[in-house]
C-alpha cells in the first residue's frame, strides 16, 4: 500500500475516533464517594459512603449515600426508597448564571450543546479528508484557483448560491430535468467539499510555514492542520458562521473554477502561465 494512502488512513481513524469517543458518554454508575463529572446514578441496593459531588451533571439517587450529594449545574434526583444520611445541596444552571453570567456555559445542557458542535465539525472534517484522497487532482487545481484569484473564487461562489434555487425551479418547471435537481444538489456539496479541502490545504501550508519556515509540510499535513484551524473558527459562537460563509462561497467558487480552463475566464493569454506547482502539492 501506498506511504501516503497508508498515513491518510491512519489519520481518517482517529479522527473517526474522536468524533465517535465523545458521543458514547453515559450516566455513570458510581460506587464511592468522590467529585464526579457529567450525569451519574446509585443504582437500587448499592450504598455510597462518602460525600458525592457532581459536576454538571445529573445525580440520580437509586439507592444509599452516606453522605452529602452535591450537585452544581444539574440536579439530585431521589428516586423512591433511596436514603441519603445527608443534606443535598444544589446550583442549578439558573443559579450559577445569575452568580457568573460570564460563564461561557451554566449546565451540563450547554456542555452537550458544545460537544454536539464539536461531533459535527469533526464529522464534517472526516468528509473533507475523504474528498481530498479521492479528488486529490480537482483539489490539486482548486487550490491553484484560489491562490491566485481568491476574488473570483469569492464572486463564482456567490453566483453559484444566488442561481441555485432559480436552477432548481428551472429544472422542475421543465418536467424532464426533474431528476436533475438532486444531482444539483450532489454537485453543490461536492464543490463545498472540494472548495474546503483546498483552503484547508492553504491554510494548514500558511501556519506551517510560519511556525517552522525552513521545511515544507506534505499535502495530508497541510490539510489536517488546515481543518483543525478551520474547524475550531466555525464553532466560534458567531464568528463561526461568518467564517463558514467565507469558506464556503470561496471554496465553492475555487471548486467551480477548478473544472474550467485557465483561457475561459483569463482570455487566450493565461495559457502561458507557469504550471502549479510549489508546496503543498509537491510530492517528497
Amino acid at each position: 500500500m501506498n506511504v501516503r494512502l497508508r498515513i491518510g488512513l491512519a489519520s481518517l481513524a482517529l479522527i473517526v475516533l474522536a468524533t465517535v469517543a465523545p458521543a458514547s458518554a453515559h450516566t455513570r454508575s458510581i460506587d464511592h464517594g468522590g467529585t464526579y463529572f457529567g450525569d451519574v446514578i446509585v443504582e437500587r441496593d448499592q450504598v455510597v459512603d462518602g460525600d458525592v459531588t457532581v459536576m454538571f451533571g445529573d445525580a440520580t439517587i437509586e439507592g444509599t449515600v452516606n453522605g452529602d450529594v452535591t450537585d452544581v449545574g444539574g440536579t439530585v434526583d431521589p428516586r423512591p426508597g433511596s436514603v441519603i444520611t445527608g443534606t443535598v445541596h444544589g446550583a442549578t444552571s439558573d443559579s450559577l448564571h445569575s452568580v457568573a453570567p460570564w460563564l461561557p456555559f451554566a449546565g451540563a445542557s450547554a456542555l452537550m450543546e458544545e460537544n454536539a458542535r464539536m461531533i459535527a465539525a469533526l464529522a464534517y472534517s472526516v468528509v473533507i479528508l475523504l474528498f481530498f484522497l479521492i479528488f486529490p487532482v480537482r483539489v490539486r487545481v482548486a487550490l491553484e484557483r484560489v491562490e491566485r484569484h481568491p476574488g473570483l473564487s469569492a464572486a463564482v461562489g456567490v453566483l453559484a448560491f444566488v442561481a441555485i434555487i432559480p436552477l432548481a425551479l428551472l429544472l422542475l418547471v421543465s418536467i424532464v430535468g426533474i431528476p436533475l435537481v438532486p444531482l444539483e444538489f450532489v454537485a453543490l456539496l461536492a464543490g463545498i467539499f472540494i472548495g474546503q479541502a483546498a483552503l484547508g490545504l492553504l491554510v494548514g501550508r500558511r501556519l506551517y510555514e510560519l511556525i517552522r519556515p525552513q521545511m515544507t509540510p506534505s499535502p495530508l499535513t497541510a490539510l489536517i492542520i488546515g481543518l483543525i484551524v478551520l474547524s475550531a473558527a466555525q464553532i466560534v459562537p458567531v464568528v463561526g458562521h461568518l467564517v463558514t460563509a467565507l469558506v464556503w462561497l470561496v471554496g465553492l467558487g475555487a471548486a467551480i473554477l477548478a473544472f474550467m480552463r485557465d483561457s475561459a475566464f483569463l482570455g487566450p493569454g493565461s495559457a502561458g502561465r507557469p504550471p502549479i506547482g510549489g508546496p503543498p502539492m509537491n510530492p517528497a
